[in-house]
């Protein structure tokens, strides 16, 4: 089995510090936190499977018990980055009953005629439940910098505000755990030719992405920004080296293990009297 490099909490070797972002110095296809093989990398993401469901379940659990907490997970990337792997083979650990995946596309007319938050707000999580947006709030200082939809004084208004919302949302016991899934140039490259020599992939191939792809410094830039602006204390950014998909799944995983534990999840207590309980059922 892969075997962890150091003690040191994934959180702790993911979190990215304080001050100007410089994403080239990521390596992309580091490993931090452990070490070995793919195999060894795809055991170790099965080892989490039953503390991650245990801990979700917890939480699903307090929150069917009249407890308020929940926790929001944003994935970003650029094009090809995983959000969909991660999706299925970390997020995919827990019990769907107590998630809810939201991917979020291009605003609609109606989108538009509101605050650009208005339709995160609409998606937030319940309590009990783990809340997962693939793409997020973020891409409204990302796309609109990098194609010039909306001005820079817009632009900048939108970090503060977005830092005010997520204070907000943690101030009412919401867990937000952010991750950028990290992958280099040659690797997305590599991705979208495996999907043009896959016929099972077309329908996973978007021309627009190559266009996009043309825009790769622009996207940085903008990426680097928006990190740096929203990487608060109370909702950090976490930077995952995504150019091994084994490594970024085990990664995701283990930061949504290590976010639940700080919780202190207990089961919620009976409110019947269990001994009571027990004498009827086997009476019936």
């Amino acid at each position: 089995m892969a075997k962890r490099k150091s003690p040191v909490p994934a959180s702790d070797l993911l979190r990215l510090p304080a001050g100007p972002v410089d994403l080239p110095s990521i390596d992309t296809r580091g490993t931090p936190g452990i070490e070995g093989s793919k195999a060894e990398g795809k055991a170790a993401l099965a080892a989490l499977d039953p503390r991650l469901s245990e801990l979700q379940e917890r939480l699903f659990a307090e929150g069917r018990a009249g407890g308020r907490r929940r926790m929001l997970l944003v994935l970003q990337g650029m094009d090809t980055s995983g959000k969909g792997g991660t999706l299925r083979h970390a997020v995919g650990l827990m019990d769907p009953q107590g998630v809810r995946i939201k991917s979020f596309t291009a605003p609609t007319e109606e989108e538009r005629r509101h605050d650009f938050l208005w339709r995160i707000r609409r998606e937030l999580p319940g309590p009990g439940i783990v809340g997962v947006f693939d793409r997020s709030h973020y891409e409204d200082v990302l796309v609109a910098r990098v194609h010039r939809s909306s001005t820079a004084q817009v632009i900048n208004r939108r970090y503060a505000a977005i830092n005010r919302f997520e204070q907000r949302l943690v101030n009412s016991a919401c867990s937000v755990l952010k991750v950028m899934l990290h992958i280099s140039p040659g690797e997305q490259r590599d991705r979208l030719l495996a999907r043009l020599d896959d016929p099972t992939k077309h329908w996973k191939y978007n021309p627009g992405d190559v266009d996009e792809r043309a825009r790769w410094d622009d996207y940085r830039a903008a990426y680097e920004t928006a990190l740096e602006r929203c990487n608060t204390e109370v909702a950090p950014w976490y930077v995952v080296p995504a150019d091994r998909k084994w490594y970024r799944d085990w990664a995701v995983a283990t930061l949504l293990v290590e976010h639940l534990e700080r919780l202190d999840l207990q089961w919620p207590a009976a409110d019947f009297d269990v001994d009571r309980e027990r004498e009827r059922v086997l009476a019936s």
